[in-house]
């Protein structure tokens, strides 16, 4: 079922019915049933928006309907393209899909034909509602450039605006996902200006997703209303969960169901908070071929303070850390937890690491008494689903076939 479901402007219920009902004319409504040489009354057309209407909604749907015939053709055109639309199986109604362009002016023509084939065209037009300020996509994720197109099977999708929105609803009910396995899915607001995707349980392996944003015309906020339509395709790679833990020090990589890497490590040592490696669910969020790591928290001449050039990294967090080779604890990994919060392991470990893992492959340690923060980096499933659909605004959804 697609999640983007058009909003129905204050009043569109009534003006259905009305539209069905009526055949009064009026500006815009079509002109009153005359008899035809051949005994059939005029089709009468009604079209709402009216005629000549100002200032309408961009999200109003455009309605054309007919009594005494059938509609055989509706057009709904503007300078900045047409508005689409859908005739019912009767051919006696018509309606418009997708958002109007703000500050624009729409011409709509329809034709209708009575039973006795009598031609009856109807021209009438609007204005829509003048734009404030616009608002766009100014980062759209997984990206080629970011992540690459193939990703983990945790992988969310994220979507970061230029601009603060307050109309949620009208937002992500325009925020469509297609799966050609299909996914039970939600939308999360972290903020007014970013907003992610995850499903329900991590990703089939090998599915295509696509990714549309009909935000062309939709309304943000007062007077703030979408520029453009934007999409992304990218695909789900082969299923890769690495599971570790602080007490038997190991890492076990399983690839499709089965193991296919066992690496000793060494977690975070403890004592001071900052210095465990946190527990939960992580996802790759970069490889890094060369990093170079500085003490948190301490500056250079004070106690405890480092700078080092690390090798073959996987970032799993933004409070700094990583999956790395780490030379100077070889004799440790396996045995005891003696890094700064990292999970070290040995450079040929850690190179094999980097060369098989995809941005958004879950990483998941447990045994630690330092828990991984649902905001901490891609934290996105530390959330359990009911807390994942507490900041959405729709609620959750079965995405639509790709």
């Amino acid at each position: 079922m697609r999640q983007a479901i058009r909003r129905s402007s204050p009043g569109a219920g009534l003006l259905a019915v009305v539209l069905v009902t009526s055949c009064s004319a009026g500006s815009g409504a079509g002109a009153p049933a005359t008899a035809s040489p051949m005994g059939y009354a005029d089709a009468a057309v009604t079209v709402l928006p009216a005629d000549k209407a100002g200032r309408v909604p961009t999200d109003t749907t455009v309605l054309v309907a007919v009594r005494g015939g059938v509609l055989k053709k509706v057009t709904v055109k503007g300078r900045e393209g047409s508005l689409p639309g859908v005739l019912s199986a009767d051919g006696t109604q018509w309606r418009s899909r997708g958002t109007a362009t703000p500050g624009a002016s729409y011409q709509v023509s329809a034709t209708a034909v009575n039973p006795g084939g009598k031609v009856t065209e109807t021209t009438t037009s609007f204005s829509t509602v003048k734009a404030d300020k616009s608002f766009t996509i100014a980062t759209f994720s997984p990206s080629r450039d970011t992540t690459g197109l193939t990703v983990g099977v945790g992988m969310p999708v994220m979507i970061t605006f230029d601009q603060p929105i307050t109309d949620r609803v009208a937002v992500e009910r325009n925020l469509l996902v297609r799966a050609s396995k299909p996914v039970f899915g939600a939308w999360h607001w972290f903020d007014d200006k970013t907003v992610h995707f995850r499903p329900r349980e991590f990703w089939p392996a090998h599915t295509k997703v696509r990714v549309e944003a009909h935000l062309a015309g939709v309304r943000g906020g007062d007077g703030l209303y979408g520029k453009r339509n934007q999409s992304i395709d990218f695909k789900i790679g082969r299923s890769q969960i690495t599971r570790g833990s602080t007490g038997s020090h190991h890492l076990t990589v399983r690839r499709d169901g089965k193991t296919v890497r066992e690496m000793p490590m060494s977690a975070g040592q403890g004592g001071v908070w900052k210095y465990y490696t946190t527990s939960g669910v992580h996802l790759a969020m970069s490889r890094e071929p060369v990093t170079i790591m500085t003490s948190p928290g301490i500056g250079p001449g004070q106690a405890g303070y480092y700078q080092m050039t690390v090798y073959n990294t996987v970032r799993i967090s933004n409070s700094g850390e990583y999956v790395h080779s780490a030379p100077w604890s070889v004799g440790s990994q396996g045995y005891a937890n003696v890094s700064h919060g990292c999970v070290n392991v040995s450079p040929e470990n850690a190179s094999w690491f980097i060369n098989n893992t995809l941005i958004g492959d879950p990483i998941i340690i447990t045994g630690s008494p330092r828990v991984l923060e649902p905001t901490n980096g891609w934290g996105h499933w530390q959330e359990n689903w009911k807390q994942w659909l507490k900041w959405s605004s729709v609620k959750h959804f079965s995405t639509d076939p790709l």
